[in-house]
């Protein structure tokens, strides 16, 4: 099965002693890469969100600063709004569309990154916080740097394509086996109305 050059094996028919066949299905490594760092992004944004909400319980518990506090909280919000762009839930998709476009995702992340970075402590009352906010930040940031070269190169695009087709080789793979268990069937009454 080749198409436009490419060799694609998703589906291996193998045989049994008994003359069953039974289909494989191989999962394309194009498309688990891609939920791999899909999952990498999400906890990348999830270390986001856990500093911003650390950083904000101290910014209101000292009061030393309220901005910094509501800062945090928005920094949050966005976060949260990053995880739901990753998991491409239909519900999320239609009503955040942008979120479907890789660039704009990436810049997004870049944002939440950015937000996450501000407003550093000098005082160095608390350097734990600050590393871990500077390890989240830029983490964050390489991800959301990768979704903008991706969506630039059309990966997004790709991507989609791939997974379409996956859904028509699962479709094909489960009318096949269908057709094989009534042909089954089928053979079995053929037998029965011989005896």
């Amino acid at each position: 099965m080749s198409r436009d050059g490419e060799e694609v094996e998703e589906t291996v028919p193998i045989i049994t002693p008994a003359g069953n066949t039974i289909i494989r299905r191989r999962p394309d490594p194009f498309l688990v890469t891609i939920r791999c760092f899909s999952f990498v992004t999400c906890l990348a944004a999830i270390l986001c969100i856990v500093v911003n909400i650390l950083s904000a319980v101290r910014s209101f518990k000292h009061g030393s600063d309220i901005f910094d506090g509501i800062f945090r909280c928005y920094a949050v919000v966005i976060a949260c709004l990053v995880i739901l762009a990753e998991t491409e839930w239909s519900f999320i998709i239609r009503f955040f569309q942008i979120s479907e476009y890789w660039a704009a995702r990436g810049m997004l992340q870049i944002f939440v990154a950015v937000m996450t970075r501000a407003f550093p402590d000098y005082l160095g009352d608390r350097r734990e916080l600050v590393l871990f906010q500077r390890i989240a930040s830029y983490f964050l940031l390489a991800c959301g740097a990768v979704y903008v070269v991706s969506g630039i190169l059309c990966i997004g695009f790709l991507k989609r394509s791939r997974q379409k087709q996956e859904i028509t080789r699962e479709q094909a793979a489960k009318d096949l086996e269908e057709l094989q268990r009534r042909r089954e069937e089928l053979e079995q009454v053929l037998l029965e109305e011989r005896v």
